[in-house]
């Protein structure tokens, strides 16, 4: 998790996911691992039965990357890589659409910025995707090629769409 997300240091990751209870991973389907802990607070508890809750999946040989609801639970505390995509790519995106290289680089877009010869994102990092002008997060994904591939091409898919509004994982509250 901290090498997906580098900007969550271990004191942050200790308070999403404390020590005890211990944290539940369940195999979904040949292709998804599922991590899940039990309702933190009394509040949390009252509002959920005993199941346990998806905080993070892995799909495939992924990275480990948070769920929606995690991200829409703790953002902006939490700084998870972020992409921006513009306007025009949210329809497309809620359907579960991969995204395009012009919907990061087009004005309202928004990648982290390449230093020099250190790539802001490189090709497999998962990121939490943003729309232009919204407050939560609408999707997470892995990239497809590096941002400063996508800035050259800018051709082709740049972030492949693992989850999104509406999908099955986010509409799953809980695993009993």
């Amino acid at each position: 998790i901290l090498k997906s997300h580098p900007n969550i240091d271990e004191e942050l990751l200790d308070l999403l996911l404390p020590k005890k209870p211990p944290l539940m991973q369940y195999k979904v389907g040949p292709h998804l691992m599922l991590y899940c802990r039990l309702p933190q607070s009394q509040e949390e508890e009252d509002d959920v039965s005993t199941g346990h809750e998806p905080v993070f999946f892995q799909s495939r040989d992924g990275p480990v990357l948070p769920t929606l609801r995690l991200v829409h639970k703790y953002y902006p505390d939490f700084k998870f890589t972020r992409v921006t995509v513009d306007k025009g790519a949210i329809p497309f995106v809620i359907g579960g659409a991969n995204i395009m290289c012009p919907g990061l680089t087009n004005p309202g877009g928004n990648m982290p910025e390449d230093d020099g010869d250190k790539v802001g994102l490189e090709k497999g990092d998962g990121v939490v995707i943003f729309a232009e002008g919204k407050e939560h997060a609408l999707a997470i994904g892995t990239m497809k090629m590096s941002s400063a591939a996508i800035r050259s091409k800018n051709k082709g898919i740049g972030i492949e769409v693992v989850h999104f509004l509406g999908d099955g994982l986010y509409q799953t509250k809980e695993i009993s």
